[in-house]
């Protein structure tokens, strides 16, 4: 089966013009209102990429909007963001009618500028539809208080000052939906423990019997799958309710693992790197002296 390869935006120009909006006043950063979209059933806009980042607020949505194979409710609104390169496959209904709205801004525009780099952290830009941000009333407040001063600065005339005052607005509005989102994480905290006991019975059946010999080391993605979920979003939720990630928790159950080995077999320290699932025993070795501050060897010889 042949596999429709995504549309693939390269300015915020030309997603202006796909979604028959006015054209943008700075090539490397614009503002849309999406009451404003005329055409956002465009065949091109199925399935797609961008060059650029995407921050959206969807609001009182009436029809249905499906992302992947899921229709999502965005009645009571939401926040979603999506990063350069990610595809992105959505679809409207017929009778859709929105309301919010979408901040795009090209890498270039911040590149010179400190969130250039601090960008890269947010994990939400690679989070799935269905882990939008959901705002309470004072959050939706305190974003559009933001968005107003990024609107009034953005159809101002430009000056020596206009963009250092817009990337130290978008860097605020980043700053508190990070803080939304970990809001989020503990008022789900049912949801959350739910995930948390799931999370560890995958780790714990995987690491049973032989598949990490078989298979390897389970990476970030296996788990994420596992759960339907993205990476970041469960590396998240994991870091919110454990203090670690969810690759802190794999390598932690590895040296358990490699712990036990080392004090109840004689296999060597190859050997049970292999039985672990690396592909070279220095890398195992490396790993556990991170993690222990000592050798597998001189692990061993301390129970000798």
């Amino acid at each position: 089966m042949k596999t429709e390869r995504p549309y693939h935006i390269k300015s915020i120009s030309e997603y202006h013009d796909l979604l028959g909006v006015e054209k943008p006043q700075h090539p490397l950063i614009s503002l849309i209102n999406h009451e404003n979209i005329k055409n956002y059933s465009e065949e091109k806009l199925r399935s797609k990429t961008y060059d650029f980042y995407t921050i959206s607020r969807k609001i009182n949505y009436t029809g249905t909007m499906r992302y992947g194979q899921h229709y999502y409710d965005f009645q009571e609104g939401a926040m979603v963001f999506h990063g350069p390169n990610q595809v992105i496959v959505s679809e409207l209904s017929d009778n859709v009618n929105l309301q919010g709205w979408t901040m795009l801004i090209h890498p270039d525009f911040i590149r010179a500028y400190s969130l250039a780099a601090k960008i890269t952290q947010f994990g939400f830009f690679s989070y799935a539809v269905h882990e939008a941000l959901h705002l309470s009333d004072k959050e939706a407040t305190i974003v559009e208080e933001v968005m107003d001063t990024i609107r009034k600065e953005y159809s101002s005339r430009i000056d020596v000052y206009s963009q250092d005052i817009l990337i130290s607005q978008i860097e605020l509005l980043l700053n508190y939906c990070n803080r939304f989102y970990n809001r989020q994480f503990i008022t789900r905290k049912t949801a959350n423990s739910e995930l948390l006991i799931n999370f560890e019975k995958l780790m714990n059946d995987y690491f049973e019997g032989n598949n990490l010999s078989l298979k390897g080391i389970p990476s970030v993605q296996y788990f994420s799958t596992e759960l339907n979920m993205s990476a970041n979003y469960l590396s998240d939720m994991l870091r919110s309710l454990t203090g670690q990630s969810t690759q802190q928790h794999i390598h932690d159950k590895l040296i358990e693992k490699a712990k036990h080995i080392l004090t109840s077999t004689n296999m060597t320290v190859s050997e049970i790197a292999y039985e672990l699932g690396f592909e070279y025993p220095q890398s195992f070795s490396k790993l556990f002296k991170k993690q222990t501050n000592i050798t597998p060897l001189e692990f061993r010889q301390s129970f000798n």
